[in-house]
């Protein structure tokens, strides 16, 4: 018999991208390469464990899920929890972003995602085991596996014409660690080691209950006379019975002293084993490693994204820049509920603008119009443009902000003794504190738990705060009156059909706000106007 060391097929149980050992980052990177979310790794802004406190009002909780489900093992939550603070940042993304949809680049790092788990899944196996000659097994397969994953990588990304400055830096990283005294050391020891298991030879001896290993001694193989004798009994062409691994299988007590038998019988061999898996404990290049973690960060959000793009929606590349407050947007959606409209039901996109001196968008109309969804939408976008992603819609101008900010109508609490009305100033008061010039605020159905006149004056002071500072935000009303403040302010309605008063078309259209017309128009349609119950009367 001979001793090879390979084993099942993997499966992905009990994968943790964070759990796997890595090896210390080398002293020298090409031109200082460390991340592809990041192009200076130093500087950038530190991960943030928890969502933002906004992630709740704008529904970003929702997007995040749906984008990470089917990459558990790579815990991606992180990486969407953490703004970009700068548009270099931004661009360096973007352009990435370009690449991965290049279909030559997308298939090279499917790839090599599909490597790196396969590595992952021998190393859990190898912790999982009991006898250490299978956890050796396993090991030694990862390894194998990581260096054919990082070189068909390697040789995938070199004849595809990359425009990003990430991808490329990295690809230079990825030769030099290839051509590296590390990685050499690496792969000659492991092809040692394979050669060395490879060429064992042995006699296995079965009598009653006893097993006996012994070393190979020119012994005739009965296994070729006996497919020789049974030959003349073969009809054509025959179904194999061999029995197949599968990746459930494990050593049993018995397999384990064998193999513990056989390395005895061979000392040289297995210390080869030995020497590899004790050296090589720390094989895994912690930058390639990040890498395998980091791009997933744009193929997860690409794949979300394709369901839409499917329906019809579109998808662009903002400019977002901090040297401007005019932003703008076109055909824009909320991806939240689009995620739940689609493919089912259409999803309706609407347009908005603000130039020159003007920083918030008032917005009126009937309820269940689409108010709150487009206040979400402005705030998904800009959320979405400062990760350096693709936001919904076919162009878009966005604010390069310091603090998001959301206000929206809360449930009021009974045990609260201080009463909604309290609570709603108290909330505003600690935003308005907080933001500066350089800040978005989304404030959603603002004052409602008061009077009229209250809101009014209540409303007028808060956006005069707002716009005196020179925020951008959306505000979300009942109070008609607030879209005419002053210069800073612009009035955007919810539409309803003019056939059918009573139709929302949840488009909304840059208009003066005139709740008073959509009153009267309902009240004629349900014949409640003052001359039409008199004449009901008469």
């Amino acid at each position: 018999m001979s001793f090879r060391p390979s084993l099942p097929s993997p499966s992905a149980d009990d994968l943790d991208h964070a759990r796997i050992p890595a090896a210390p980052p080398r002293a020298a990177t090409v031109a200082g390469f460390r991340s592809i979310l990041f192009e200076n790794a130093a500087t950038g802004p530190p991960l943030e464990a928890n969502p933002p406190e906004f992630f709740g009002d704008l529904n970003l909780e929702q997007v995040v899920t749906s984008i990470v489900a089917d990459h558990d093992e790579y815990h991606l939550e992180r990486f969407f929890y953490t703004a970009l603070t700068d548009t270099a940042a931004i661009t360096y993304r973007h352009e990435i972003f370009r690449d991965v949809q290049m279909e030559e680049v997308r298939s090279a790092v499917d790839e090599f995602a599909a490597g790196m788990h396969e590595m992952r899944t021998h190393l859990a196996r190898a912790r999982k085991r009991h006898y250490p000659r299978e956890q050796q097994a396993w090991f030694l397969t990862a390894v194998r596996v990581f260096t054919e994953a990082t070189t068909h990588l390697s040789d995938n990304l070199t004849v595809v014409s990359l425009r990003s400055s990430g991808l490329r830096r990295f690809r230079d990283y990825l030769a030099d660690y290839l051509q590296g005294p590390q990685f050499a050391a690496l792969r000659g020891d492991l092809d040692t080691a394979e050669r060395a298991l490879s060429g064992i030879r042995y006699c296995l001896i079965i009598k009653g209950d006893r097993v006996t290993v012994r070393r190979y001694d020119g012994e005739e193989d009965y296994s070729a006379e006996v497919e020789a004798t049974f030959e003349k009994f073969k009809q054509g062409e025959v179904r194999e019975h061999h029995l197949r691994n599968t990746a459930t299988w494990e050593l049993n007590h018995v397999d384990a002293h064998v193999l513990d038998l056989i390395a005895r019988l061979h000392p040289h061999e297995f210390a080869e084993l030995d020497h590899f898996c004790q050296h090589h404990r720390g094989f895994l290049d912690r930058v390639i490693d990040d890498f395998d973690r980091e791009i997933q960060f744009y193929t997860a959000y690409l794949d979300y994204l394709d369901r839409f793009e499917h329906a019809g929606l579109r998808f662009c590349y903002p400019h977002v820049t901090g040297r401007s407050h005019g932003v703008s947007g076109v055909d824009t959606f909320d991806i939240a509920l689009a995620g739940r409209l689609v493919p089912d039901r259409a999803v309706v996109c609407n347009d908005f603008a603000l130039t020159g001196q003007e920083c918030v968008i008032v917005v009126s109309g009937p309820n269940q119009g689409g108010k709150t969804t487009f206040a979400r939408t402005f705030g998904q976008m800009h959320y979405l443009g400062c990760l350096g992603c693709l936001v919904p819609g076919s162009r878009a101008r966005l604010h390069l902000y310091d603090h998001l900010f959301t206000h929206f109508e809360r449930e009021e609490v009974i045990t609260n003794l201080s009463g909604k009305l309290q609570d709603e100033l108290e909330r505003i008061h600690e935003i308005l504190d907080t933001a500066t010039g350089e800040s978005v605020v989304i404030m959603n159905e603002t004052f409602t738990s008061t009077t009229v006149t209250d809101a009014r004056l209540l409303g007028a002071a808060v956006l005069t705060r707002i716009v005196d500072r020179g925020m951008l935000g959306v505000y979300v009303t009942f109070v008609d009156e607030l879209s005419r403040l002053n210069e800073g302010t612009v009035s955007m309605v919810a539409a309803v059909d003019p056939d059918d008063a009573a139709h929302r078309t949840f488009t909304l259209v840059r208009q003066r706000a005139d709740g008073l017309a959509y009153a009267l128009t309902l009240a004629e349609k349900y014949g409640l106007t003052y001359q039409q119950v008199k004449e009901r009367r008469s």
